[in-house]
C-alpha cells in the first residue's frame, strides 16, 4: 500500500543525504588507523554524554515506530508498559551485571568471553550462536522496517532504500568499528530527541488529524477485569522477552567495556533508562490512541495513521528523517556487534587458520549484509524469528547471569537447565498463525485445555522458558541437601 505523503524524488534525496551524512561522519572519525582496541571497545575511554547517547541511540531503532504501537493494538495499555519497561530495564540490569563483568574480566570485550571461561566450550558455542542469530534477525527487522516505511509514504522501491542505508552504514562500520559508531550516535541522538519532541508537539498540540486525545480518560476505566488481565499478560510477555534479549546484545556489552569508569557507566545507564522508557511509552500510546479513535489501518502502521497527513509535507519529512536516524543508529551497532563477536572468537568458534581475525569478520559481515538485503527485498516477516530468538534468550538468562556470581560452575548441569527451559517453552510456543502449539493442538487436541492456556500460548511459552530453569535449579539444590 502506497500513500503519497512525500514525492518519490524527495524521499530518495532525503535517504541519500542522511545516509551520506553519517557515512562521512563515520569515515571522518576513522580517517586515522583504528587499533583493534579502538575498533572493539573505543579505547575504554568513553564519557557520560557519548556513552549515554550511544546506549540510547543503539537501543532505539525504527522498530519503536512499529513494535510498541502494534503491541498496544494487540494487548492494550498493559502491553505498552511491558514493552517500555522491557526495553529500558536492561539499562538497570547492566548496572549490576556490567560492573560485575568489568571486575571478572577487566580486559574483556564481550559477555561470551566470560561464558567460555566459566561454562566451557559447549555452552559458549550455544550462546555465541544465539547472539549472532539474534543480532542478524534484528538487523533484518530494522532494514525491512525502514524500507517498508519509505515505500509506504513515497513509493520508493524497497531495494533502493535498503541498499543505500545498509551499504553506506556498513562502509563506515568496517573502517571505524565502535569508535565511529559512538561518534555518529552522539549526533544521531541529538537529532532523534529534537525530532521526537517535535512529533509529540505536532500530535498533541497541532492535532491535524482531529484526534480525540481524551480517549484514555473516557475508555480506560471501562475495561473489564478480563481485558486488564489480557493486557498485562501481553505486557509481561513483552517485558521478559525484550529485557532478556537485550541482555544478550553484544552492543550493550561493548559499551559496558567502553565506559571510562564505573561511575560513568552507572550515570549513563540511569540516564538511558529514563529516556528510553519515556520514548517507547509515548510511541506505544499512539497505538492505543489510533485504535480507540476507530482508525482503520494495518496494525504495524498505527503510529503513522495518526501522525501523517497528506496536507502536511513537513511532518512527513520529519517522520522520514526521524526514522532514518533511528535505523542508522541501530544498524551500525548491530553490524559492529556481529563484527566484534567474530573478531573476539574467530579462533574459539570458527577456528580459521588462514584468515586474520579482522578479515574474517569483514567477509562474514558482508555476506550477512547481502542476505539481509534479500530478506528486506522480499519483505519477509521476521517477527516469528524475532520471537524465537527472544525465547532462546529467555531460556538462557537465569543460568548465564546467575553464573556471574557463582565461584563454581557445573557446565553440564547448566546446559541441561537451559535445554529444559527451552524445551518447555517450545512446547507452548505458538505456530506461525498463533492458533496452536506443539503441545496444544499437535500432540494433544486443543479441546483438552482450558482457554487460559489456548488463548495465551505466547505468555505460557515465555513463562516456562524463563522460569523453569530457576525452578528446577532450586529443586535440585534442595534435593541435593538431603
Amino acid at each position: 500500500m502506497i500513500n503519497s505523503f512525500l514525492s518519490l524524488n524527495l524521499a530518495l534525496s532525503v535517504v541519500v543525504f542522511v545516509s551520506t551524512l553519517f557515512l562521512f561522519i563515520g569515515i571522518f572519525y576513522s580517517r586515522k588507523k583504528v587499533s583493534l582496541n579502538n575498533y572493539l571497545v573505543s579505547n575504554r575511554n568513553v564519557g557520560v554524554f557519548n556513552l549515554s547517547a550511544t546506549l540510547i541511540a543503539s537501543s532505539l531503532g525504527a522498530w519503536i515506530l512499529f513494535g510498541p504501537p502494534t503491541a498496544a493494538t494487540w494487548g492494550g495499555f498493559g502491553s505498552v508498559i511491558g514493552y517500555a519497561l522491557g526495553t529500558a530495564f536492561p539499562m538497570i540490569a547492566l548496572i549490576f551485571f556490567g560492573k560485575k563483568l568489568r571486575v571478572l574480566l577487566p580486559k574483556g570485550r564481550s559477555l561470551t568471553e566470560l561464558v567460555l571461561k566459566k561454562f566451557g566450550k559447549n555452552l559458549f558455542k550455544l550462546i555465541f550462536s544465539l547472539m549472532i542469530f539474534y543480532l542478524f534477525i534484528f538487523l533484518c527487522a530494522e532494514v525491512t522496517a525502514i524500507s517498508k516505511l519509505i515505500y509506504y509514504i513515497s513509493g520508493l522501491d524497497v531495494w533502493i532504500s535498503a541498499t543505500i542505508i545498509l551499504s553506506f552504514t556498513l562502509i563506515y562500520v568496517l573502517f571505524g568499528g565502535l569508535k565511529a559508531t559512538i561518534r555518529s550516535d552522539g549526533i544521531q541522538i541529538i537529532v532523534i530527541l529534537l525530532l521526537f519532541f517535535y512529533l509529540i508537539f505536532a500530535l498533541f498540540f497541532q492535532n491535524n488529524n482531529n484526534l480525540n486525545l481524551n480517549i484514555f480518560e473516557e475508555n480506560f476505566i471501562k475495561f473489564d477485569s478480563k481485558s486488564l488481565i489480557t493486557s498485562f499478560q501481553f505486557g509481561f510477555v513483552f517485558f521478559i522477552a525484550v529485557a532478556a534479549t537485550n541482555l544478550f546484545h553484544q552492543g550493550n556489552w561493548q559499551r559496558v567495556y567502553a565506559a571510562k569508569n564505573d561511575k560513568v557507566l552507572v550515570k549513563s545507564l540511569l540516564i538511558s533508562f529514563v529516556i528510553i522508557f519515556v520514548i517507547v511509552l509515548s510511541l506505544g500510546l499512539t497505538g492505543s490512541i489510533s485504535k480507540l479513535n476507530g482508525f482503520k489501518f494495518n496494525e504495524d502502521l498505527a503510529f503513522f495513521s495518526i501522525i501523517l497527513n497528506k496536507s502536511d509535507i513537513f511532518v512527513s519529512l520529519i517522520v522520514l528523517i526521524f526514522s532514518l536516524c533511528l535505523t542508522i543508529s541501530t544498524v551500525d551497532t548491530l553490524l559492529n556487534s556481529i563484527s566484534s563477536l567474530t573478531i573476539v572468537h574467530s579462533k574459539d568458534f570458527f577456528n580459521f587458520k588462514y584468515l586474520k581475525d579482522k578479515k574474517l569478520s569483514n567477509i562474514i559481515l558482508i555476506l550477512l549484509s547481502i542476505l539481509c538485503l534479500v530478506i528486506a527485498l522480499y519483505q519477509l516477516s521476521v517477527l516469528y524469528l524475532f520471537l524465537l530468538a527472544d525465547l532462546l534468550c529467555c531460556a538462557c538468562v537465569y543460568v548465564i547471569f546467575k553464573g556471574l556470581y557463582q565461584n563454581k560452575i557445573y557446565p553440564n548441569q547448566s546446559f541441561i537447565l537451559i535445554i529444559t527451559g527451552l524445551s518447555l517453552g517450545l512446547l507452548f510456543f505458538p505456530s506461525i498463525d498463533f492458533s496452536k502449539s506443539l503441545l496444544i493442538g499437535v500432540i494433544f487436541d486443543k479441546s483438552n485445555f482450558n482457554e487460559i492456556f489456548t488463548n495465551s500460548l505466547l505468555f505460557w511459552s515465555f513463562l516456562f522458558a524463563t522460569f523453569s530453569p530457576m525452578f528446577f535449579d532450586i529443586i535440585y539444590r534442595r534435593v541435593k541437601k538431603f
